[in-house]
């Protein structure tokens, strides 16, 4: 299997910029995933994100997770469980409106550095998006305005911890899925892996790596670049031993936004005039995706692309 591709952001800014912009371009196209290094979000931040994390998960939410445990008899467990995560998660709300304030048993300096970490990261979406859209050929800004809607993206974080688990080959971290959003940027514990992709059949270790974000490519993207991009299936393998942190941010289109292929990559494929993809992606409203990937999370997204081609069929105000 080849490396997984590990790109050095500080590279677009000088003599390394086209290798660097090939590299983004290769991995969206044949991963759906790559690793940033040289990013630009301060190492001290990070360390204080990691730091508070896993403090809170000690602090406030271990506890809960083993009681959890204990009542569903999860490690007596004889057969494989298909219905849960061995993960303990909570969610925080960045964009259209903050619900930082709102989260429990979040000490304040934990707030302070996740309103921080969240802003920075806001600006390594939207700078990816621009990105994407040079090597798609897309004019400046169409991904950001598409994303938009009439309230602007939705942006929010997914904290979570993989604690030990006593019988990984029956129990998953997480399973198996592909993401429903946009673009999606993690901060992932560096000693603790499990974190896998599905490529060219076979599950492929994201390596873990210190200081660096994770991105992934959402539903909404596989439809927006009409299957030039797509998004990949991926899940957390638990471990014996260890606990994993997982902070995953999800760039998303408002709840309103119209999603549907961008016309300039419809019908253009390889120099052939035949559209990227042999599939026909439909139009929708990014909201009503939601609503059933909600139900059909662990799933193959194909029949959810399909699902939506008939909701839009039956609703016109979904196509407007």
């Amino acid at each position: 299997m080849e490396n997984f591709p590990v790109i050095d952001l500080s590279k677009l800014s000088g003599e390394g910029r086209k290798e660097t912009m090939d590299m983004i371009k290769d991995a969206c196209e044949n991963w759906g995933f790559f690793e940033l290094v040289n990013h630009g979000i301060s190492h001290e931040l990070m360390d204080t994100v990691e730091r508070l994390t896993k403090e809170h998960y000690r602090k406030c939410m271990e506890e809960r997770f083993k009681e959890m445990v204990a009542s569903k008899g999860l490690e007596a467990v004889e057969s494989e469980i298909n219905d849960l995560d061995w993960e303990s998660t909570f969610f925080l709300r960045h964009l259209p409106v903050s619900n930082l304030a709102e989260i429990p048993n979040l000490h304040q300096d934990y707030r302070k550095t996740m309103k921080e970490f969240a802003a920075e990261l806001e600006k390594m979406a939207e700078l990816l998006l621009e990105l994407l859209c040079e090597n798609l050929g897309l004019e400046k800004g169409y991904l950001k305005k598409v994303f938009y809607g009439s309230k602007g993206p939705t942006f929010g974080t997914k904290v979570s911890n993989y604690p030990p688990c006593p019988k990984p080959e029956l129990i998953k971290g997480l399973r198996a899925h592909t993401d429903a959003g946009g673009i999606i940027l993690l901060f992932q514990d560096d000693k603790v892996s499990g974190l896998q992709l599905l490529k060219d059949g076979q599950w492929v270790d994201v390596p873990p790596m210190k200081h660096s974000i994770v991105v992934n490519l959402g539903d909404q993207l596989e439809v927006i670049t009409n299957g030039k991009y797509k998004s990949v299936m991926h899940r957390v393998i638990a471990q014996k031993d260890g606990t994993r942190m997982s902070i995953a941010s999800f760039y998303n289109p408002g709840s309103d936004a119209v999603i549907y292929p961008a016309p300039e990559l419809v019908g253009k494929g390889e120099g052939e005039g035949k559209a990227t993809t042999e599939y026909d992606y439909p139009k929708f409203v990014f909201e009503d995706y939601m609503k059933l990937y909600a139900g059909l999370k662990f799933q193959a997204k194909e029949p959810r692309f399909e699902a939506m081609k008939t909701m839009v069929n039956m609703d016109p105000i979904a196509t407007a």
